[in-house]
């Protein structure tokens, strides 16, 4: 689990957005889709491993992929909600 007071500094690197956690059933939605094949990341490429978490740009567009407790924060491995 991410410390909430590392949460509240982290921002969207691309444009400085504030981010919040993912409610579980996105994440659950978004798992589904990476199971069956159908899920790119924002440079075109297919997700393949499961997430384990996420953290959403304030404006919904995209989620920035959790797994095994790293935040991964780079703009081209977002995934486009």
């Amino acid at each position: 689990m991410l410390d909430p007071e590392l949460l509240k500094i982290m921002c969207c690197p691309e444009t400085h957005q504030p981010i919040a956690l993912a409610e579980a059933a996105l994440i659950e939605k978004l798992n589904r889709q990476i199971a069956a094949g159908q899920l790119q990341n924002r440079a075109g490429q297919p997700v393949k491993e499961p997430i384990d978490g996420g953290l959403v740009r304030e404006d919904k567009r995209f989620l920035y992929p959790i797994r095994q407790n790293i935040p991964v924060m780079l703009i081209d491995e977002a995934i486009p909600l």
